[in-house]
């Protein structure tokens, strides 16, 4: 490791990642190297999650396509220096931002949606000029080893290299010194990345999670929220760190949605979906997590369980309060309670009592609520009228807040998540301001007046 880190800080300062014509060739070659290997891909998150290949290849591989395409095409206005004004008390002087490569980054990837969020902030880390090292999740075992031959074959291990293993591993990666840390994952892993890149003050980017909350009004069309909700919800067996994880539904309109929940789980999945297009839990001690949260409440749709097959149901819950511990954590898995209330007043303080989640969906047509719940919460992302579906959008910041996340990625905000903007301050030779050395011979009072 120490070996294969020197190779990589070696290579860094030759110089060649920060050419525009090399950092898009790589780009170029990430591209290819997935396509080629498509079907070695979907098949290991068909071994490590039973996800079905059209979700699969939604999720995880088209979604890919698109980042490094935007970023090839806009990569050449990123880099440029990007002008910033300069008081006319520095005059004359020119000041610019320059982004530049942080040089070593460690790319930390989470087991849920294994090769796409370990890939998406490697396009950010290659954009930038940087080298990488990637450790892929160990719960996901098919798919980190697809990872690994794909990057064995496609670069140079001192320009890319993944190391694979459990947590030994990682905690072996984090003694090492790095330039830059992406991380995603849980949030208390994430406490733990953290404490470690403080012992170097080396920076990060902790992409978290949290109790993503879904808001329902009376207003809104209740069929289409619940259509969204199941979707966003249950892909991949609710083990999204974007799922809805509860809704609050106005009273009014309750039992009306549950129905069209329900309706929308069978239409998706089926009477039985264990036999359907329907991933799995990814282990033993996740699924046996989850079914410790199914002992409270009233189930409405679903609950089966087999053990034998990691498999849960689509499952719905009413009769759920705050005190229970389906709500005392982030569920992560195919589990949905659904909880009511009179006004907004009280979804915004009911939303409020939680740490700040990742995302929150609101379901209205009413542009007051809208803003309400616009300007009196707090979230990573909110996401109106829809669920999960603004990931996908790479002109916008994603990140989360608070106990959700540290920092921003996709689009631009990769490219600068993984750059250093560095100040450029470039004063003229032709004149000097003399006052501004000692002895000094000016009062206080011509000094506030120049600066005013």
């Amino acid at each position: 490791m120490d070996q294969l880190i020197e190779d990589q800080r070696s290579y860094f300062r030759t110089g060649e990642t920060r050419t525009l014509k090399f950092r898009k060739n790589q780009l170029k070659r990430l591209r290819n190297a997935i396509e080629a290997n498509t079907s070695s891909i979907l098949q290991a998150l068909k071994m490590d999650l039973n996800k079905p290949e059209y979700e699969a290849y939604a999720s995880e591989i088209a979604f890919l396509y698109q980042e490094i395409d935007h970023a090839v095409r806009y990569l050449k206005r990123w880099m440029k220096p990007r002008r910033a004004k300069t008081p006319l008390v520095f005059a004359p002087a020119s000041s610019s931002v320059l982004p530049e490569p942080y040089g070593i980054t460690l790319i930390i990837g989470p087991w849920n949606y294994p090769f796409q969020l370990i890939i998406a902030p490697l396009i950010g880390a290659i954009a930038a000029g940087n080298t990488s090292i990637l450790k892929p999740s160990e719960l996901a075992p098919h798919t980190s080893r697809v990872i690994a031959e794909i990057i064995d074959k496609t670069f140079s291990p001192s320009y890319i290299a993944v190391v694979e293993g459990g947590a030994e591993t990682t905690q072996n990666l984090l003694d090492e010194k790095f330039d830059y840390i992406f991380f995603t994952g849980g949030t208390a892993v994430g406490k733990v990345i953290m404490e470690a890149a403080a012992r170097h003050l080396t920076p990060l980017t902790l992409e978290l999670g949290g109790k993503s909350p879904v808001i329902v009004t009376d207003d809104a069309d209740s069929d289409t929220a619940a259509k969204k909700i199941v979707w966003g919800k249950f892909i991949n067996a609710g083990q999204t760190c974007l799922a809805p994880d509860f809704v609050l539904v106005q009273e009014s309109i309750r039992e009306n949605l549950i129905e069209r929940v329900a309706h929308y789980i069978r239409a998706f999945y089926g009477e039985n979906p264990q036999k359907s297009h329907y991933s799995r839990i990814i282990n033993q001690r996740h699924f046996e997590r989850l079914s410790k949260m199914m002992d409270r409440g009233r189930i409405v749709a679903g609950g089966e369980m087999d053990a034998s097959d990691l498999y849960i149901a689509p499952t719905v819950f009413e009769g759920i309060s705050l005190a229970d511990p389906i709500m005392k954590e982030e569920i992560f898995g195919p589990l949905l309670p659904v909880l009511s209330f009179q006004t907004l007043d009280e979804a915004i303080s009911v939303v409020n009592t939680f740490a700040k989640p990742l995302a929150l969906y609101l379901f209205t047509k009413n542009r007051e609520s809208r803003n309400r719940v616009i300007h009196e919460t707090s979230s990573g992302g909110l996401c109106i009228n829809d669920t999960v579906i603004h990931v996908g959008n790479y002109f916008l910041p994603f990140g989360g807040v608070g106990e959700s996340g540290l920092g921003v990625y996709h689009g631009k905000d990769g490219f600068d998540t993984f750059s250093h903007l560095k100040s450029v301050f470039k004063k003229s030779s032709r004149w000097d301001i003399p006052f501004r050395y000692p002895p000094y011979r000016r009062s206080v009072t011509f000094l506030r007046r120049l600066f005013e």
